[in-house]
């Protein structure tokens, strides 16, 4: 009898009979129903989640910016949260959510206190407050919706964070883009500064050239004044006596002017006297002749005579006229010495104001000499200072040339950014990391991500209640004295096979109905083929080896494997004692395995998980083996077991 023989019998003895083979195809669909109900009810749970009942609670009074706007923060939020529908949100007020979360209305609630928009403005004051989200829980609704609930809303705080890093990075950078204005406006006033002193230097020039001359000039000026002051002094001295003397001599002047009037007017007299005789003299003439033609003289004669009598005249009328003459000047004498009289008298009144004149010129010009030597040291120190202000102003432009050319190095360090620019920049800064998935392997969905495990557990869970109804070893065979090996293999081929046919349905309708594809299909499901019938030989080995203790043991590393297989959490996170067993147990692997040929990983890795798994399956058909040899002979404990399912 072979192998193949002795499966074909155990397989007609399960389908004989209606109910029997009722009762294998349910055994068939078993790990279908729980693969594919299990990752159905999973497929995609977080799209789903806007039916979970959830209170938002808006209690936000607002508050105004340091710009002055109005800012409703809380308001905002809510209705961001309304129009995502991540969750079933209804906005109630603060005792209702309360209440709602407490009797399992609301899975959980979120309340946005009244000082959240003051709080988030407070950043640009000098007391800062964080902004605070409440979140009411209660864990006796669903666990994992308050895990999720808190996962949104930390994400609502960092997309409230990162839109206030934008604006207030927006506003830093046009705060820069005023700074770069300012360092330009800064650059030209220094420009502008550096060509004053370049001008004020060339004025300092001249002005030290001018202050060389005032120097030089109050010098001279100062010599000057000593010597005018010496000179008035002198003349000073020289003029103290002059008021008596030109009184003297007005008063003798009046003298002569009135001694020159007596003479003048005894001149006149004179000269009258004189008049009169050249009257008389040219009356008497007049007389004469008139008196010679009364005589009856010829007129010869009467020529003759007053030929005479002109020729005794000529004295009379040359007297006169000296007398005439005399008189003119003794009047003009008189008239000089009158006006000198006067002069003198004005002279002498005038001198005691010139003596009084000459002395305050005298005091002046000491006190002159007295500012020009002050002035001379004055412009000597003003000569040395525009010197020291020349070398300052050479610093103070040096220095400015510096201010200049930092400002303007300043100013092109410090970008120049439009709007737009601005915008991105601050859209970066104020979230400056962006996360981009490069996956070398991907999921398409939850249900996807966790198919693998649920696949692995359903195979396992499907060769298990295959050994419900299959024998484990065939006593007939072991009465027909074959080979062990025969015998552990035909016991084995049975169920290999149904559980062939359960992963091939199980993947069909995963695959089909569920809508999660394999990336590699056909090595997905020879794997599972692999993995099912590995783990049927495991079973196998049990139930044989320990009978119902077998099947027990079983469940028993089911449930070991459950925990120890990574299917859900990395392996990593389990307790550390359990690392042994997620690197022995066999479901570790398959779950590995189906992980890299259902979403596109190493296949080098699957070889290893082939090369493991092929390692149990030999040593479990050697163990069923090892143990169809014992059962050749039959003891008092096969024939009554202590334990029966």
């Amino acid at each position: 009898m072979t192998s193949l023989r002795i499966a074909w019998t155990e397989l007609r003895r399960l389908t004989a009979g209606r109910l029997p083979k009722i009762a294998v195809l349910a055994l068939m669909l078993v790990p279908t129903l729980y693969a594919g109900l299990y990752l159905y009810a999973n497929h995609d749970p977080y799209a789903n989640l806007d039916h979970v009942p959830a209170a938002l609670v808006v209690e936000d009074t607002g508050a105004t910016d340091t710009a002055g706007e109005e800012m409703q923060a809380g308001r905002d939020v809510a209705d961001e949260l309304l129009e995502r529908k991540d969750f079933g949100w209804e906005e109630v007020s603060r005792e209702e959510a309360e209440e709602g979360v407490s009797e399992g209305r609301y899975d959980f609630a979120l309340a946005i206190p009244r000082d959240f928009s003051a709080s988030l403005t407070s950043a640009g004051t000098s007391d800062p407050e964080r902004a605070r989200l409440q979140m009411i829980t209660n864990d006796a609704n669903s666990y994992l919706s308050t895990t999720i609930a808190n996962t949104v809303t930390d994400k609502v705080r960092d997309a409230i964070a990162t839109r206030l890093s934008k604006e207030a990075t927006d506003t830093f950078l046009l705060g820069i883009a005023d700074l770069r204005s300012g360092l330009l406006k800064g650059a030209n006033g220094a420009d502008r500064l550096v060509k004053g002193l370049t001008q004020a230097r060339t004025g300092v020039g001249k002005l030290e050239r001018g202050a060389g001359r005032l120097a030089t000039g109050a010098d001279t000026l100062a010599d000057g004044a000593s010597e005018l002051s010496t000179g008035l002094g002198t003349l000073e001295s020289g003029t103290a006596a002059l008021p008596g003397q030109t009184r003297q001599l007005a008063t003798g002047a009046r003298k002569v002017a009135n001694g020159n009037a007596t003479v003048a007017s005894y001149g006149r007299l004179a000269a009258s006297a004189v008049g009169d005789v050249r009257t008389r003299y040219r009356d008497n003439r007049a007389d004469l002749s008139t008196d010679l033609r009364a005589m009856g003289l010829t007129q010869a004669q009467r020529t003759r005579i007053l030929a005479l009598y002109d020729r005794v005249g000529q004295p009379i009328r040359e007297a006169d006229a000296k007398a005439r003459d005399a008189r003119n000047k003794l009047n003009q004498l008189a008239n000089g010495a009158d006006a000198v009289a006067d002069g003198n008298e004005k002279l002498a009144a005038a001198v005691p104001a010139l003596v009084k004149g000459i002395s305050d010129a005298h005091d002046g010009a000491t006190k002159l000499s007295n500012g020009a030597g002050q002035l001379s040291e004055g412009a000597t120190t003003l000569k040395t200072g525009v010197g020291d202000l020349d070398t300052g102003l050479v610093k103070l432009r040096n220095g400015a040339v510096k201010l200049r050319d930092g400002l303007r190095d300043g100013a092109a360090q410090v970008p120049t950014m439009d709007a737009k620019t601005r915008s991105r920049v601050a859209s970066t800064i104020g979230d400056p990391v962006d996360i981009r998935s490069s996956s070398q392997a991907e999921a398409a969905s939850y249900g996807a991500g966790l198919a693998p495990f649920f696949l692995a557990l359903a195979a396992w869970i499907g060769g298990y209640v295959l050994f419900l109804l299959v024998r484990p070893l065939s006593q007939r065979a072991l009465a027909a004295n074959q080979t062990p090996l025969r015998v552990a293999l035909g016991g084995w081929y049975t169920p290999m096979l149904l559980g062939l046919a359960q992963v091939t349905v199980m993947l069909a309708v995963v695959t089909i109905a569920l809508d999660i594809r394999p990336v590699h299909v056909p090595t997905t499901l020879l794997f599972l083929m692999l993995s099912s019938a590995v783990f049927i030989a495991i079973i196998h080995a049990l139930n044989a080896l320990l009978g119902t203790a077998g099947q027990f043991l079983g469940l028993v590393m089911m449930v070991m494997q459950l925990v120890t297989a990574g299917g859900t959490f990395p392996w990593q996170t389990i307790p550390q004692p359990l690392y042994v067993l997620h690197h022995v147990l066999p479901m570790s692997y398959t779950v590995d395995g189906l992980r890299q040929l259902m979403y596109g990983g190493l296949e080098a890795r699957v070889l290893t998980d082939v090369l493991v798994l092929a390692a149990w399956g030999i040593g479990a058909l050697l163990v069923t083996s090892r143990v169809a040899r014992k059962q050749r002979v039959w003891s008092a404990k096969r024939v009554r077991p202590e334990l029966v399912l």
